[in-house]
């Protein structure tokens, strides 16, 4: 069978595509830079990087738990051996890789597509293989739509190439895929372009989920893995024998975890999730990926929830990953004016089982001996090129009209198969600005940009409150915090609106600045614009920070009944009536179904307020001790649904 490249539709449960907030990110990763127990160069490159701020994007929250049979375009790879999937309207993700032979599903092909909070801009789908760039998280555009396009290879076999423009580190990401005729591996080149001049922090992983089962073993070419506590430790533990259970069989393992593997120089880069039978997923690359990891939710009430609030249904999986540095914590400097690419294969690794769940160093040879039978180094250093790819280009998919612009300001060149078609309504109030110098004023305002160029336009343009909000998330994006507060204020004295407003809070809230100058402009924020729900939630937050819980219950009950009814209004609820002593109110909002759509991962929120509630409703007046906090945790366990407690 040839190889061949169709246009197709997957129909499932999904839920509305997520949409994008109107309040701009001005917080970074949230990750710690102060990790102890990494070695020199990790510590540097842990040092390194991470963003001040998420700017120019905006959290893309919009989107519930409410799902319906839809149909989303896909693109289709297929030959002999592999059926591949991607889902180009989803940060091109792969979706699917089935080995025909077998019919086998060799990735998790999630049943539903269901957004939830673990992204760096909120919303992200679990399933397939992810691909993550920019910084520590998964991807602004995860649940974004690429570009994408049909090319032929020079020995005639389709290829289908994913690219955008990452606005945030100002990177250009082309992801290729093809399946040679009867290859038993699907090939992906990814190519990271710094069209700037100045160096910038590179990220990459592929997260890739897999089934998970009592019988898979996670095998890669190392003894030692960093293992990191989710706080600011690093620990090098030997793998994957840890406190007497083995870690490579992530079903015996309650807690989620990370462990980064410590591959050899000289070894290649591998990792695989083999069943019973020595078979399932491997996945390779040259050199330039360098680090590998397991991560898996856990087998406790907490992990197996996050798994259905996520999958929705009783199949589980785990991740095996592959990244440019050796732990998700760092970043890597990349040059100016520098291309950096490598070629990843995914495929059926079969090895014998016996090997496979012996000893670790069995397993190891075991996999290493199968991945040379299926794909041979040198085939794999073949693929990789840096040439373009002859032929005309045919569109199958459009992504964002942003490359378009970066490019009809200056900043970007087309490159060859790789069209960014046209400026959209998003991106057409930038272009009137970059053409005739007046930056039209809208309300809500227009999405941000960043950057040298547009910095310096702004910074020329008449005073108006629209175009001083701009130049004060340029500013800020810059590191010129006092130059962006400077903005914001004469945005407001030209005019007061809810956007600047914010701004100024927000800025206030990450600089530590009193809750109370927080609350006074939220407050002021959220009176002129009600209905706007985000400004709604930092609203009833700031409150309750500033210790204020009846004037965050007053405000609730002001709210419309489309907000009261939401999961996330109803948890600062019960949150604000225990804090002001109101434990009829709180149990009348714990006794319901409290459905958080976007609870963000790691989130403890649902289960603090309960138990905080039954260890008051038991003390009473009296001084809550340790025995009766203890007793009221005993008498009153946390409800399976709210149980999303990744480390008990």
């Amino acid at each position: 069978m040839t190889s061949t490249l169709r246009t197709d539709t997957l129909r499932l449960p999904a839920a509305e595509p997520p949409r994008a907030s109107p309040l701009p990110i001005l917080h970074g990763t949230r990750v710690a830079t102060g990790v102890t127990g990494a070695d020199p160069e990790m510590t540097a490159q842990i040092g390194y990087g991470q963003p001040r701020t998420l700017l120019p994007y905006t959290m893309q929250d919009g989107y519930s738990r409410s799902r319906v049979e839809r149909e989303l375009p896909v693109v289709v790879l297929e030959n002999s051996q592999l059926t591949a999937t991607f889902l180009p309207s989803y940060g091109g993700r792969m979706w699917s890789l089935v080995h025909r032979g077998s019919g086998r599903e060799l990735l998790h092909r999630n049943p539903i597509l269901q957004p939830a909070n673990l992204a760096l801009r909120d919303a992200w789908v679990a399933g397939g293989v992810e691909w993550n760039l920019g910084a520590t998280g998964h991807w602004p555009l995860t649940c974004s739509p690429l570009h994408a396009v049909r090319l032929t290879r020079p020995d005639g076999t389709p290829m289908l190439r994913m690219y955008e423009f990452e606005r945030m580190r100002r990177l250009v990401l082309r992801i290729d895929a093809w399946l040679p005729e009867d290859s038993p591996v699907l090939f992906v080149q990814i190519a990271i372009e710094n069209p700037a001049p100045v160096e910038t922090p590179a990220y990459w992983w592929s997260n890739i989920a897999v089934p998970e089962a009592a019988d898979v073993r996670v095998v890669a070419p190392a003894v030692q893995a960093h293992h990191f506590d989710y706080t600011a430790e690093l620990r090098v533990v030997d793998f994957p024998v840890l406190d007497g259970v083995d870690r490579s069989y992530a079903d015996r393992v309650s807690r989620a975890a990370d462990y980064f593997f410590e591959i050899p120089a000289g070894e290649r880069r591998w990792i695989a999730a083999l069943d019973g039978e020595g078979r399932g997923l491997v996945q390779v690359s040259t050199d330039r990926l360098r680090g590998r990891k397991l991560f898996h939710w856990g087998t406790g009430r907490g992990g197996r929830r996050w798994q259905e609030w996520l999958s929705g249904s009783s199949e589980r999986y785990l991740e095996i990953q592959a990244g440019l540095a050796r732990t998700q914590l760092e970043h890597v400097p990349m040059p100016g004016h520098t291309t950096w690419n490598w070629v990843e294969a995914y495929g059926l690794l079969e090895a014998d089982p016996e090997r496979v769940h012996g000893s670790w160093a069995e397993a190891r040879e075991a996999g290493a001996e199968a991945l040379d039978r299926l794909l041979p180094q040198e085939t794999l250093d073949a693929e990789l090129s840096t040439g373009g790819v002859p032929g005309a280009p045919v569109r199958l998919a459009r992504g964002s009209g942003w490359a378009a612009l970066e490019a009809a300001a200056g900043a970007l060149a087309e490159a060859p198969g790789m069209p960014y078609g046209e400026i959209e309504d998003e991106q057409r109030p930038w272009r009137e600005l970059l053409n005739g110098g007046r930056l039209p004023v809208s309300n809500p305002p227009a999405a941000p940009v960043t950057g040298p160029r547009w910095r310096a336009l702004l910074e020329a343009h008449p005073a108006d409150w629209h175009a001083r909000y701009h130049l004060g998330l340029a500013r800020y994006a810059d590191g010129d915090l006092e130059g962006a507060r400077d903005a914001w204020q004469e945005s407001l004295a030209l005019q007061r609106t809810p956007w600047t407003l914010r701004c100024l809070a927000e800025s206030a809230r990450l600089a530590g600045e009193p809750a109370s100058t927080v609350v006074g402009l939220l407050e002021e924020a959220h009176a002129l614009a009600p209905e706007v729900l985000e400004l709604t939630v930092e609203t009833l937050n700031a409150l309750l920070t500033a210790g204020r819980p009846a004037c965050a219950l007053r405000l609730i009950d002001t709210l419309s009944q489309d907000q009261r009814a939401l999961g996330r209004i109803r948890l600062l609820e019960a949150q604000a009536a225990l804090a002001d002593g109101d434990l009829g109110r709180t149990s009348a909002v714990l006794s319901g179904d409290i459905e958080v759509h976007n609870l963000r991962e790691g989130e403890v929120s649902l289960d603090a307020v309960w138990f905080a509630y039954h260890e008051r409703r038991l003390a009473g007046d009296e001084p809550l001790t340790p025995e009766l906090a203890e007793r009221a945790r005993r008498e009153n366990p946390l409800p399976e649904r709210y149980d999303f407690r990744m480390h008990e």
